[in-house]
């Protein structure tokens, strides 16, 4: 039924003569013989599409979170910009209305000087001390507008030599009453003269902080410079006049005294006083400056004008539109040298805003992250030679810095750079969905694709060895094209390429025919024919697998195999018996 032959040399190609049936052994539904493996091809292929997919969806996600950052970075930047130009405007112009608020605050003082003097100097039943100004509440409030303050401490002190100390005493006792009763009709206070006098000490005095504020003649030797008309008459809601009490006992206001007798200038300090104002501080101790504005007569001072200048209702009065979350930083050039707290600190810290201002204390309040925001102005400088400043005295050169505050900047926030990172991201997002959505369709088209060659791959491996398969493969790479995953033989006989041939000098070849097959056959029908040499077939298929025989074709009733190729085996002919 079979017969074999161990051959001399011999070659084995990719030729046929179509008649034949040939096998590589890939079973796929047959039991027992191995499954069919995919090219390795069909597998660069789609590792490196999927690559690609998962490069361009990282870039895709670096592109998207770059633009998103970088959006936000810009709008957040821009909206900062907007925040420090509009804080900028805004500080200059208060800083400028501040300064100019200081000079006519000076003005005013000058101009009060001076009518009061020219006042007693035209009245001959005047001389000094010995002054009553007439109408001195009408005119001090009308000076008050000019100051820009509403109803400020100012006060009308006298130079007291030491020998008319007793004459003054009787002077001041005989002639408040008369001044008195002219400013409470002005000012429409609630205390009347009499309640005045009882209060009034009726000698020039200072108080003893040690014993509950109570008077003491004062212990000033020389000239004594005693409170004297007031504006308001009533400083507090205490109703005491503070008449006949000495300026002099204030250290800082000797110092001033000193600084202005001497240049004929007013002079600015500093002084702690309880807060009678409405507002915050109502109640507490706030540092405050004082002027001295000096009252001359023939070229000598006479006497001075003493005004309490608040810097929280200085601030509150600047009348400047869209005043708002700003941190005010008064510098001094000199130490402020009051307070229980801080004795040397040459700062002092106001918030401002709309409803109104605050003191904060002698310190820098302001918040450090604003720090390059800072717009500064200096609003006092006294023009005084530093020659003619007494030894040991410091006249201030005072400067407003002016900052922002976290609220003043939030109401700058806007939802600017989170929307245009929205749109930014929406739009990458969009793309992308496009990409996937085109990715879908082209990778449902290549899927159909590597289907029809893996199909036509398995039929190819049914007819050639995986080898001889391969090889076809990268024979059609190699020309460039990949036509050969849809034309494996495309380059091979019949097509102008070289054939594939390989030289196996030791091979058996076995030639199986079924005897009677021809007549057998005849008289049956063709399922019972197909059963029969499929059953045939399929053992011989198994057989040859498990010895590595190669099984060249079936033509008929024949089975034709070799052993010894394509892969070279030197018990080649043990393996075919």
């Amino acid at each position: 039924m079979s017969k074999s032959y161990t051959h001399p040399p011999s070659s084995s190609g990719d030729s046929s003569n179509g008649m034949s049936h040939h096998s590589s052994f890939h079973g796929g539904d047959i039991p027992g013989l191995p499954e069919y493996v995919a090219p390795d091809v069909a597998n660069r292929e789609q590792k490196a599409v999927t690559r690609s997919k998962i490069l361009v969806v990282f870039v895709l996600l670096l592109a998207v979170s770059g633009a998103a950052a970088a959006t936000y970075i810009v709008m957040e930047d821009e909206r900062h910009d907007d925040f420090a130009a509009a804080f900028a405007g805004l500080a200059k112009e208060v800083s400028t209305v501040a300064r100019q608020k200081v000079d006519q605050i000076f003005s005013a003082l000058d101009a009060h000087s001076l009518f009061i003097a020219s006042e007693v100097k035209a009245d001959d039943n005047l001389s000094w001390p010995f002054v009553v100004v007439s109408d001195y509440s009408q005119k001090s409030e009308k000076i008050s507008d000019l100051l820009g303050l509403n109803r400020p401490w100012l006060v009308l002190s006298p130079l007291i030599q030491e020998d008319l100390k007793e004459k003054w005493t009787s002077f001041a006792m005989e002639s408040a009453p008369g001044w008195y009763q002219n400013s409470l009709d002005n000012e429409g206070n609630k205390f009347t003269v009499d309640q005045l006098m009882n209060v009034t000490v009726p000698f020039l005095h200072e108080y003893n902080y040690t014993d509950n504020f109570k008077p003491i003649p004062t212990q000033t030797s020389g000239p004594v410079l005693p409170q004297w008309q007031k504006y308001p008459v009533a400083l507090d809601d205490t109703g005491l006049p503070g008449t006949n009490y000495d300026m002099l006992a204030i250290a800082e206001v000797a110092d001033l005294f000193q600084v202005s007798s001497l240049t004929l200038k007013p002079s600015l300090g500093f002084t702690q006083l309880l807060d009678r104002s409405d507002g915050e501080n109502y109640g507490q101790w706030v540092v405050d400056s004082q002027i001295l504005q000096p009252i001359t007569e023939n070229g000598e001072t006479v006497g001075m004008i003493w005004l309490r200048l608040p810097w929280r209702e200085f601030f509150e009065n600047l009348n400047v539109d869209g005043l708002f979350g700003m941190i005010a930083v008064i510098r001094s050039s000199c130490d402020i040298g009051v307070g229980e707290v801080v004795d040397t600190a040459n700062q002092l810290s106001y918030s401002i805003d709309a409803s109104g201002s605050v003191f904060l204390g002698q310190i820098d309040a302001h918040d450090t992250q604003y720090d390059d925001h800072l717009v500064s102005q200096v609003i006092v400088d006294s023009d005084i030679d530093e020659d003619q400043i007494p030894e040991g005295r410091c006249i201030p050169t005072l400067t407003l810095d002016l900052y922002p505050t976290k609220e003043l900047e939030e109401t700058f926030h806007t939802n600017k750079p989170t929307t245009y990172t929205s749109v930014v991201v929406s739009i990458f997002a969009f793309t992308s969905l496009v990409f996937l959505l085109y990715d879908y369709f082209v990778g449902r088209r290549q899927r159909k694709f590597m289907d029809r060659i893996v199909k036509q791959d398995q039929i190819v491996s049914n007819v050639f060895p995986t080898a001889i398969r391969d090889r076809l493969y990268e024979s059609g790479q190699k020309g460039g094209s990949d036509q050969c995953l849809l034309d494996p033989l495309g380059g091979g006989l019949g097509s102008g390429g070289a054939p594939l041939a390989d030289l196996f000098p030791e091979t058996t070849i076995m030639f199986a025919d079924i005897t009677g097959f021809t007549a057998w056959a005849s008289a049956r029908e063709p399922a019972q024919v197909f059963i029969l040499l499929e059953t045939i077939y399929g053992g011989f298929d198994k057989q040859a697998y498990r010895h590595s025989v190669f099984k060249v074709e079936t033509v008929g009733d024949c089975y034709v195999a070799v052993a010894g190729l394509p892969e070279p085996d030197k018990d080649h002919a043990l393996a075919i018996c």
